[in-house]
């Protein structure tokens, strides 16, 4: 069976789906490969690393298997085959006519996005794996925006403090913020909704700020705040962000708009020449005046959208991205056959839809059908 890598059509992309390493894995198991031409271009993989290793080159890739970073355009989708197989980061409530269009070509789509957060899935987790890509991106913007040094300084012409930041969210992404700005030299404080988040927090480094409001869930997960709960939560932070020169934000949540935890307000207590670094401005921004992809000014204030880190390091977030297909696609086939277990909690868990049916519950409200629950196949089949 043959697989396709698909050049990446969002504009600004660097990231490519498979290294050559990766597809000359998949070649000796079995499969064909088929590599649009520049695919891997802007991660620094050329053409001729990709033929090297087995695969073909093509100007319009259409395997039984598609790969891709993000979703296809809706004319990509109409070129793709009937029934073939396709894996991205889709974010199906945010990409509704893309899986409609697939789903009417009955193709099986399967988002990183739905990934089940489960110890056996780690190595899967692209979520994870490009959230490390993106903290470690937002504390070097905070770095190479703020035009005053991260650490201390004695020197001859006088003493340099170190600067001060102030981490919002302390998942994947923030820990690696945490960690890069300590390295730098700031002081680091962070904050999050989970109480279970100080201990890490304070492993990578930074001082955990604690305060009354809490939205901690089962799994070590944090449910989503009441209004009043919000209000509380923002007013405690007040002064916390007026007392740092760079706020990074990481709160992200797959398939959703960001939250908003940085107000206006808020911004407006910072001192002149702050920074905020909203990482999550691609998904609406956690601060409010955040406008991906560009630098705010707000009285004296500048509120950086980032739009697609990941992007920023091609190359080794590729590498990383590569990985985590390697791991998953393993449960979906093998020896050049697909051959993927139903009854695997994580091949049910990343499926959108096959044979033409909605299977992911919250896509199919979105899409007002019905929604077709995966039931695996008796032994007998």
């Amino acid at each position: 069976m043959k697989i396709s890598l698909f050049r990446e059509s969002r504009a600004g992309e660097t990231r490519v789906a498979l290294t050559p390493d990766a597809v000359k894995t998949l070649v000796g198991d079995g499969w064909t490969v088929e590599v649009q031409r520049g695919a891997g271009a802007l991660a620094h993989f050329t053409d001729d690393a990709y033929t090297q290793v087995g695969a073909t080159m093509v100007d319009s890739p259409a395997g039984d298997v598609n790969l891709r970073v993000n979703p296809p355009t809706l004319d990509e989708v109409a070129k793709l085959p009937e029934g073939s197989m396709h894996l991205s980061f889709l974010s199906p409530l945010l990409a509704r006519d893309i899986v409609r269009a697939m789903n009417d070509r009955r193709i099986t789509i399967l988002s990183f996005d739905l990934l089940p957060r489960i110890s056996r899935a780690q190595y899967m987790d692209a979520l994870s794996s490009q959230a490390t890509v993106s903290g470690y991106r937002a504390a070097l913007a905070g770095a190479s925006y703020f035009d005053r040094f991260f650490p201390l300084l004695t020197t001859a012409a006088g003493t340099i403090r170190p600067a001060k930041v102030l981490v919002m969210g302390v998942g994947v992404a923030g820990l690696q913020a945490i960690a890069t700005a300590k390295r730098l030299g700031a002081r680091v404080r962070a904050y999050d909704v989970r109480s279970a988040a100080k201990e890490e927090a304070e492993s990578a480094g930074a001082v955990f700020v604690k305060l009354a409001v809490t939205a901690d869930a089962a799994g070590g997960y944090a449910r989503e705040l009441t209004d009043e709960e919000r209000a509380q939560q923002q007013a405690a932070l007040l002064s916390e962000v007026a007392n740092a020169d760079i706020v990074i934000t990481t709160a992200a949540v797959p398939g959703r708009k960001a939250p908003i935890l940085l107000t206006t307000a808020m911004v407006e207590a910072m001192g002149e020449g702050s920074l905020v670094i909203d990482m999550a401005a691609d998904g609406g921004g956690n601060c409010e005046l955040t406008v991906a992809g560009q630098v705010v000014d707000h009285h004296g204030v500048r509120v950086v959208g980032l739009s697609n880190p990941p992007a920023q390091m091609g190359a080794h977030a590729s590498f990383m991205y590569a990985n985590n297909v390697m791991k998953l696609f393993a449960l979906f086939g093998a020896k050049g056959e697909l051959s993927p277990d139903w009854s695997d909690e994580v091949v049910v868990g990343v499926t959108v839809a096959r044979e033409g049916q909605v299977n992911h519950a919250a896509t199919a409200e979105a899409l007002g059908v019905p929604r077709v629950a995966i039931s695996a196949p008796k032994e007998n089949e």
